[in-house]
């Protein structure tokens, strides 16, 4: 047989065998209640690298291990279609952490002239050990964070206040960030703003796992209401628990009114240095959102 054709057949038995034991790890992973967390993030693609060198012994590790990871996440979007938001917004950290992975171990071959297996053990165990937030306790950041956008709303206050007494109308285009895979508000239900008030805001994430939000009024006073997070069984869950909500609004010495929303929440996605910014950015545009339709004046 040709080395050549050896060389093909060696590299598809690799992928096989990569994206198998990528498969495996995923399912023990969800069976662990650890999907959330960093040894998902970043140690699936960590395995994924070492055993596509390992088996597959490419030419280039950092060219096949893409390659592996790009098949993964196809292959994932087609088996978990609902959670394409997630892998959106991760594949760049699965990417990072296999070129990372294949670049030391391409240096590793051009440097000793060998096939970078002995380097594979320790640059697995390096990985995985960053891979631990959300798995041993103690070994996370502080999940609860706290996002506050201010607007000046072109109305007086008393019309403000009654917006935000009525039903919300999720109707203006969201924010294009939000509408990556993210599930979306779609039916809402709920009026008032005295103590003991609802809202029931269902969401949808591309037709599946609808689910719905269900907050309570549970402090109000002039130019002040604190909702509160009673439910959330929508896909939301997934990426963050809502703790409150709390809008301020008071009057402008032009005659507006300055509306400020501050949004409380627990994160649940690790790596909180990758997944904490992007889950900030989606708050902070809720929150700018949230004035624009639920507290401005039609």
């Amino acid at each position: 047989m040709p080395n050549q054709e050896r060389g093909v057949r060696r590299t598809v038995v690799g992928l096989i065998v990569a994206l198998t034991v990528g498969c495996i790890a995923y399912r023990l992973l969800v069976v662990g209640r650890l999907e959330h967390s960093s040894l998902l993030f970043i140690g699936l693609p960590a395995i994924l690298a070492i055993m596509t060198v390992l088996v597959a012994k490419p030419v280039s590790a950092t060219g096949t291990i893409c390659m592996v990871i790009v098949l993964g996440l196809c292959l994932a979007s087609i088996l978990f279609g609902e959670s394409m938001g997630c892998l959106l917004f991760a594949s760049p950290l699965f990417f990072l952490v296999g070129i990372v992975t294949g670049a030391l171990i391409d240096h590793s071959r051009n440097k000793s002239g060998g096939n970078g297996t002995a380097l594979s053990l320790p640059i697995l165990i390096l990985v995985l050990g960053t891979g631990l937030e959300g798995v041993v306790p103690g070994a996370e950041f502080d999940r609860e964070d706290t996002v506050t956008v201010t607007r000046t709303v072109a109305s007086d206050s008393g019309r403000v206040r009654q917006t935000l007494a009525e039903t919300p109308r999720f109707d203006r285009p969201l924010p294009a960030f939000l509408r990556l895979r993210l599930p979306v508000p779609g039916a809402v239900s709920g009026v008032g703003l005295a103590v003991g008030s609802r809202r029931v805001v269902e969401f949808q994430s591309g037709g599946h796992h609808p689910g719905s939000l269900v907050l309570n009024v549970a402090e109000s006073s002039p130019g002040r209401v604190r909702f509160e997070a009673l439910s959330d069984d929508s896909y939301l869950v997934h990426w963050l628990s809502w703790r409150d909500a709390t809008v301020t609004w008071r009057p402008t010495a032009a005659g507006d009114t300055e509306v400020t929303w501050t949004l409380r929440y627990r994160r649940r996605l690790d790596p909180a240095w990758y997944f904490g910014p992007i889950e900030r950015l989606a708050v902070r545009l809720t929150a700018g959102y949230l004035i624009e339709t639920a507290a401005t004046p039609r």
